[in-house]
């Protein structure tokens, strides 16, 4: 029997334990491995039993654990994994929501100075306290939510002092809050006022790149390779000198064009190649051979009023497939639940399809291979209880948030 001091929570009776995907192997069918009356113990911040009720309190019994939670009727899912957002922000843009619905296009937006580059001005004139204080409020939502593990990118200062605050601010936030927070450099997010996307790119090959490594914050370099920002050629230059400092490469690829982001992803084996809305069948084969996660941000594709990525095409392709929120100032949405109803309602995932890839496959999209988003035995245990019989109430209660009681390595931190 575990001793008491050691067992930080039981959660037991639920309804259904959901563990996590079934069959790790990508093209398969998405399925999940899940226990019916089901309990999860966890020792020392990660899962050490999972399975049948009786089985699992057989050996932690409830009483000697500091956190026990009776979860009948209940179901139990791993925390999502917000593999995607640009969290860190300041200033307010919902006049720009007003204009897109009065028939504004988002390139039209961000050539008159709104955009990315109106949030770069209002970033640029925060502190560093106020950048961490705003992204922690912006946690606080998303843990609520059932988010246990968010990404934030930096790309709102555009200039080597700024992207460094913003990258400072996202370490204080992930020191003071209870969600686990995985910085990336995205300098290379716009091209500022008054330069051309060539001169700029070499300030962030030359100038950016080599502070952020000293610093050494960011985990990942993110490049927006897009029409009238960064071709395919300088995102792969910025990404190449980006991997020599150590940060592991992403890209926002295929979004409003087919510029070819997807085949740098997958010649430089990319962690994960995000968007891909106008990606192709070619380009899905290339990422899965390439073994790169296809991450799909529906909640962009909703705000922008655009057609949706193809889930299908890149699971029969044989790639990983991640889900994220994408929350930034354009795309007002902290909760993946949301983001899961509008896989399922829009991109015609299966529930068991999405919630693998807001869990598991957001973990694989962020380099995570230790059991993050799941509930095996050894991953952290980060879990939410759904005011729910079933997952499959995520996507179907859309626009309510279903999440009830979240555990954060085994503490209750939903407060």
């Amino acid at each position: 029997m575990v001793a008491v001091s050691e067992l930080d929570a039981v959660v037991y009776d639920a309804a259904e334990v959901v563990v996590g995907p079934d069959d790790d192997v990508p093209g398969t069918k998405p399925s999940l491995e899940r226990y019916e009356d089901g309990a999860v113990a966890i020792v020392d911040g990660s899962v050490t039993a999972v399975g049948p009720t009786e089985a699992v309190i057989r050996e932690h019994p409830p009483e000697n654990a500091e956190t026990a939670i009776d979860a009948g009727g209940r179901s139990v899912i791993p925390g999502f994994v917000d593999s995607h957002t640009h969290a860190l922000f300041a200033g307010d843009r919902s006049d720009e929501f007003a204009a897109r619905l009065r028939g504004a296009k988002y390139q039209e937006i961000l050539a008159e100075g709104g955009g990315i580059l109106r949030t770069v001005r209002a970033v640029r004139e925060a502190t560093v306290g106020e950048l961490a204080a705003n992204l922690g409020e912006q946690l606080d939502v998303a843990l609520a939510h059932g988010s246990t593990t968010v990404e934030v990118k930096s790309g709102y200062g555009l200039d080597r002092g700024t992207e460094l605050r913003m990258l400072e601010a996202i370490d204080r936030a992930d020191e003071a809050h209870p969600v686990d927070v995985v910085p990336t450099f995205m300098g290379a997010h716009a091209v500022p006022a008054g330069e051309d996307a060539g001169t700029y790119a070499e300030r962030v090959i030359d100038e950016q790149l080599p502070a952020v490594a000293d610093q050494g914050i960011a985990e990942f370099c993110d490049v927006f390779c897009e029409e009238d920002v960064f071709t395919p050629d300088q995102s792969r230059r910025i990404l190449e000198t980006g991997r020599e400092y150590g940060l592991a490469p992403k890209i926002h690829a295929e979004e409003f064009a087919r510029t070819g982001g997807a085949q740098v992803a997958a010649d430089l084996g990319a962690v994960s190649a995000d968007h891909l809305l106008r990606a192709t069948d070619g380009d899905a084969a290339a990422l899965a051979d390439a073994d790169v996660v296809a991450t799909l941000l529906p909640a962009a594709a909703f705000s922008l009023g655009t057609d949706y990525a193809e889930p299908g095409r890149f699971r029969e392709a044989g790639a990983r497939v991640a889900l994220a929120s994408d929350f930034n100032p354009n795309c007002h949405s902290q909760s993946m639940g949301f983001t899961v109803a509008l896989a399922c309602a829009e991109m015609k995932m299966t529930p068991a399809g999405a919630i693998a890839a807001a869990t598991r496959g957001g973990a694989l999209a962020l380099g995570r291979d230790d059991g993050t988003g799941t509930l095996r035995e050894g991953a952290s245990g980060d879990l939410l209880v759904l005011d729910a019989p079933s997952h499959v109430h995520v996507p179907y209660s859309f626009g309510v948030n279903r999440v009830e009681t979240v555990l954060k390595g085994g503490e209750r931190v939903d407060g």
